[in-house]
């Protein structure tokens, strides 16, 4: 039945009985090819999947009324030759419903077909898919099947905006073209079976504009590229619409901008294109990138043709090899949901704490129960290793986070008039997923900012003698047990006079004296700092770099500035590897144990008389190769007893961000540990100087300090919620 066409499917329809499973079964498959080869018109393929769908029921058994079953499909296979005939006004269309279970699992595995659709003008296109108003969900959709949909889809187009980032780059990129064009391909033929009609009518003038692409009808210009871009833009509005009524009431909004691109998409004409046509399509702010500042700075792109550009990186050589390695591994990955992945984290991470409790039972340390100790060493090791196992299970690369980021370079030099490269490099290095989510924005207003503010623009590079093509690149590597996350351009650089001015200005500082050039690039994130002469629709808000660090702290990373006036600034962003586990220092202050993460301990010495002193309007302070820091007595500030009071009798624990150190005072060390880390809860709620805790070996909890807001309690010269509180108590 490969060759059966609508008119012989609606014969052989009336020539069948219910008892007939074997042709029906293969009338259905027939009907499932006219709909996924493109075989009748995109109109009429919901038509054709509904008959497939009920004429499943009906070989299943499963049909509650056969007889009106069989009405159902062939009322379906007449709307479908009426569609294909353009008989079939948009008030007269009926919202396809959703496939079945069998059907849904072919769309796995559809490969790329040409395309054999009439040529049908641009005006009735027009007239027949500009239906107004909100879609609703099919009554009938299978809600099991549509999440596999969505997650499935937002991956193809993910993979077609790197794929048309790299077409840009490269027009005669055989292979990216047809990536895009599968991709696009796949979305519209599963979305048509599934009964998501607007998302397969868009993703087919997507696809349609990329196959004239590949065909060599036109040419990769600017405005394609660009046109290409707002289509990605658009079906990842479309797919979160899908997911909005999934989880609501069913209701599908349409997203702003759609009537008008699927005008452009249908109606783009190159020679209009090489005009310099303006086309006022403003794609859903929802799925651009953003930066949670400020709304305003959304940038979608308002015309087709400007004169800037942006140059991605070239892939790598050994990208096919890669890609076979990725394809033949395939097969062997699953999806696991992220709540009972995390969960499962959890009681592994209970689980390191009951074996820590009884390995550090007083029983083992009195050296009586040698096999005992023996296998319960044995089981520390295992655990340890489920434990490391379980932590990888969450660590995903930073490819995609780069990605988005190569389309932000992209919008905003298109935006500012500029020339950029972009370069990225070590986007296979994992770090926690919970973490990636919180990382974006901040690298999002970074990368915006450099391409805005520190790159010049192409006239002024050539007047200082630079290349007119910018350069910013985006570095990832391991180092000390640490992610770090370097970006840098090859522009103007910060200038310390600049920046001192607008702090004084602003009453942040009252001059530069004793100021490190650190001290002064740290000013830049005060609330509402901003060196920018005028405020674009891009940045200079002074709204950002203040999210930026809070961000970070937030998963407790720092970021370190360098600046060269004139060459460019590098930012070096210093991240764990994961939340879920801290690498700490454990340290005795009197009666009270905390945990230090590692990634802000510099050192630890005892220091001698000499070394130490008072300055007026500092406090403590102790010499140290030169340079003074400050002194914290821990002791003091969270009013613990028993600690000991001299610095003779202790140590200090230099700690900070940068340059701008700190000596905190402690009775001892007690050795480096891997924590697991916990809230507070809810009935502590937020306190000052402290992120977390951890359940030690013995059962009691240490504390995990928060170093910025340690330091910052005690320049402060705030009592600490502890002695706060006491009074009150008493």
């Amino acid at each position: 039945m490969s060759s059966l066409n609508l008119d012989d499917a609606a014969t052989l329809l009336m020539q069948l009985e219910a008892t007939d499973t074997a042709d029906l079964a293969m009338l259905r498959e027939a009907l499932t090819d006219l709909a996924f080869e493109n075989r009748v018109p995109l109109r009429a393929q919901p038509f054709v999947a509904r008959a497939a769908r009920v004429l499943g029921t009906i070989v299943k058994g499963t049909a509650p009324d056969i007889p009106a079953a069989f009405a159902d499909v062939s009322r379906a296979i007449e709307d479908a030759m009426q569609a294909s005939e353009g008989s079939v006004s948009p008030g007269d269309r009926v919202v396809a419903r959703a496939v079945d279970t069998t059907a849904a699992a072919v769309t796995a595995s559809v490969p790329t077909f040409e395309l054999d659709e009439p040529a049908v003008r641009f005006e009735q296109k027009r007239s027949l898919q500009h239906d107004v108003g909100i879609d609703q969900l099919p009554d009938d959709a299978d809600r099991d099947l549509l999440p596999d949909f969505l997650t499935e889809s937002n991956e193809c187009v993910v993979n077609s905006e790197v794929a048309l980032l790299q077409l840009e780059a490269f027009p005669d990129d055989e292979e990216a073209v047809n990536t895009v064009f599968r991709a696009f391909h796949t979305v519209k033929g599963t979305s048509a079976f599934l009964g998501l009609s607007r998302i397969a009518a868009f993703a087919h003038e997507a696809e349609s504009l990329l196959s004239r692409v590949r065909d060599k009808e036109i040419a990769y210009t600017k405005g394609c590229a660009d046109l290409s871009l707002r289509s990605a833009d658009m079906l990842k509005a479309l797919l979160m619409s899908a997911e909005t009524g999934l989880n609501g009431d069913g209701k599908l909004p349409i997203p702003d901008g759609y009537h008008e691109l699927l005008d452009a998409l249908a109606g783009y004409d190159p020679a209009r294109d090489a005009a310099g046509v303006t086309l006022s399509v403003l794609p859903a702010a929802s799925v651009l990138p953003r930066v949670v500042a400020d709304s305003d700075d959304i940038f979608p792109m308002s015309r087709i043709s400007t004169p800037a550009t942006v140059t991605a990186a070239a892939a790598p050589a050994n990208g096919n090899a890669n890609k076979a390695r990725v394809e033949s591994n395939a097969d062997a990955t699953i999806r696991v949901r992220t709540d009972r992945l995390d969960r499962m984290i959890d009681m592994v991470g209970e689980l390191v704490i009951a074996q820590s409790m009884i390995a550090g039972d007083e029983l083992f340390g009195a050296g009586k129960q040698h096999e005992l100790l023996r296998k319960v060493t044995h089981a520390g090791k295992i655990v340890r290793e489920l434990q490391d196992l379980s932590m990888s299970m969450r660590m995903v690369p930073l490819r995609a986070t780069f990605q988005k980021l190569t389309r932000v370079v992209r919008d905003t030099a298109s935006k500012a008039f500029k020339t950029v490269q972009f370069v990225t490099d070590g986007d296979e290095v994992e770090i926690d997923r919970n973490m990636v989510d919180v990382l974006g924005d901040p690298l999002v207003h970074m990368v915006r900012n450099a391409v805005d503010h520190g790159v010049e623009g192409p006239d002024e590079r050539e007047a200082n003698g630079k290349p007119r093509l910018g350069v910013v690149r985006l570095h990832a590597y391991h180092a000390s047990g640490n992610v770090v996350v370097e970006l840098k351009d090859d522009g103007r650089g910060l200038h310390r006079d600049k920046i001192v001015k607008k702090a004084i200005e602003k009453g942040l500082i009252e001059s530069d004296k004793g100021m490190t050039d650190s001290d002064v690039f740290n000013l830049i994130f005060a609330p509402g700092f901003s060196t920018a002469e005028q405020i674009t629709d891009i940045s200079g808000r002074g709204v950002g770099m203040d999210v930026v660090r809070r961000n970070l702290e937030k998963i407790r990373g720092r970021i370190d500035i360098t600046s060269v006036p004139g060459k460019g600034t590098t930012f070096a962003i210093r991240l764990p590897l994961t939340l879920a586990v801290t690498d700490g220092m454990l340290v005795r202050v009197g009666d009270e144990r905390f945990i230090v993460p590692l990634t802000h301990i510099h050192m630890s010495f005892r220091p001698e008389q000499a070394m130490l002193s008072t300055v007026v309007g500092r406090g403590e302070v102790v010499l140290l190769r030169g340079e003074l820091l400050p002194i914290i007595r821990l002791h003091r500030l969270f009013d613990v007893s028993g600690a000991v009071q001299s610095p003779l009798d202790g140590l200090l624990m230099i700690v900070g961000d940068g340059e701008r150190r700190t000596a905190l005072l402690v009775d001892d060390l007690l050795g480096q540990q891997q924590v697991v880390a916990k809230t507070l809860g809810g009935g502590l709620g937020k306190v000052p100087g402290v992120s977390g805790g951890a359940i030690l070996g013995d059962g009691r909890v240490g504390l995990i300090l928060d170093v910025s807001e340690t330091v910052a309690l005690a320049q402060s010269h705030e009592p600490s919620p502890v002695r706060r509180d006491r009074p009150a108590a008493a």
